[in-house]
């Protein structure tokens, strides 16, 4: 079985390298070194805004259901965004260094954060404030939580610590020869990781043993994604070679090399990697498979951007030409994000 790849949706999106990019059922966000984050509406394949709060690369974003996102940045900032008017719910200084990577718990009522100040800090989303400070011997640059939220993992250069939730301890280290850039839960206790070489690798974290390993790429790997299809576990790679590739993954027989699907050449310097998933296809043929990745020039040059705070323009309503200002508000969040599903549900 083979899949086809055709561009869908280009936009030029920054005026310099993508460093992030997160989507959910309607909408992709990339965030980029030029300190802005951009919108696009993919159900009506349009530039959608722009959220201009952080002063700082953008280094993490993440959605939770289709009512929130995340973001952080080197300013140190972590903020929250509701998704349906794009307002910032609160802004919290969240590390005194830059902040490297975030995680949403799945049940939404907590978040993991890293940064350059050695520590890994637990925030209670219900009330938008920190919750736990652990310190780190070292700065972490990737953290993550399993699909089941029992566990989460740290990456700190070539190694992964694996933290069980109810003792917060290491139940285990992984350690490969060289830096990890990426890694993806595929199941709750199977970890793809990636980094600076051409090899995907399959650990489990419960023996912390290699299942499998495969060349992927011709140069080092920048990121991977998975997901589900038509029954098919597929694994989508990322690499600085300029490729995309999507592999068939068999969770029964996880010590099998995956077969390759599909590969198309972008012919640009890939840093970052989501996979948009047009549900309504899904009811549609075969030929109609499509995905939407993003990617970035690492050597365009940048300029200047404007510093206004926080601007923002619906460029989908005609009607809303002008430029409305937010404030971050600085009472508690009203709700966990989980609990606002039912009105998230009846306003999609």
């Amino acid at each position: 079985q083979s899949w086809t790849v055709v561009p869908d949706f280009t936009h030029h999106a920054h005026s310099a390298s993508l460093s992030a990019v997160a989507v959910n059922k309607r909408y992709v966000v990339t965030g980029s070194r030029d300190e802005t984050i951009q919108i696009y509406d993919m159900k009506k394949k349009i530039e959608h805004g722009a959220l201009l709060q952080h002063n700082g690369t953008i280094t993490c974003l993440e959605f939770y259901g289709t009512a929130h996102l995340l973001s952080g940045a080197e300013d140190g900032l972590i903020c929250i965004w509701n998704t349906k008017r794009w307002e910032c719910l609160k802004s919290i200084k969240a590390h005194k260094g830059h902040v490297t990577s975030l995680s949403i718990h799945p049940s939404g009522k907590l978040a993991l954060s890293v940064g350059t100040d050695k520590t890994l800090r637990t925030w209670n989303l219900v009330e938008g404030r920190s919750a736990f400070i652990k310190n780190l011997k070292q700065n972490a640059h990737i953290i993550k939580w399993s699909p089941d939220g029992e566990r989460y993992v740290t990456v700190i250069t070539n190694k992964v610590d694996i933290y069980k939730l109810d003792t917060a301890s290491i139940t285990g280290t992984i350690t490969t020869e060289k830096r990890i850039s990426s890694l993806r839960f595929i199941t709750d206790s199977i970890l793809a990781v990636a980094g600076d070489d051409e090899i995907i690798r399959f650990y489990s974290c419960d023996s912390q043993k290699c299942l499998c390993e495969f060349k992927a790429h011709e140069n080092r790997i920048k990121d991977i994604y998975s997901f589900e299809r038509e029954g098919l576990h597929v694994i989508v790679t990322a690499s600085s070679d300029g490729y995309i590739k999507m592999w068939n993954l068999d969770l029964n027989k996880i010590k099998d090399v995956p077969s390759l699907l599909c590969e198309v050449n972008t012919k640009a310097r890939l840093t970052c990697l989501a996979v948009w998933l047009d549900r309504a296809s899904e009811m549609k043929e075969n030929s109609d498979k499509a995905a939407t990745s993003s990617q970035a020039n690492e050597d365009e040059k940048s300029s200047t951007v404007r510093k206004s705070k926080v601007c923002w323009t619906d460029k989908s309503d005609k009607t809303a030409k002008r430029k409305r200002k937010i404030t971050p508000e600085k009472q508690k969040l009203e709700a966990p994000l989980q609990t606002k599903k039912k009105k998230r549900n009846s306003s999609a």
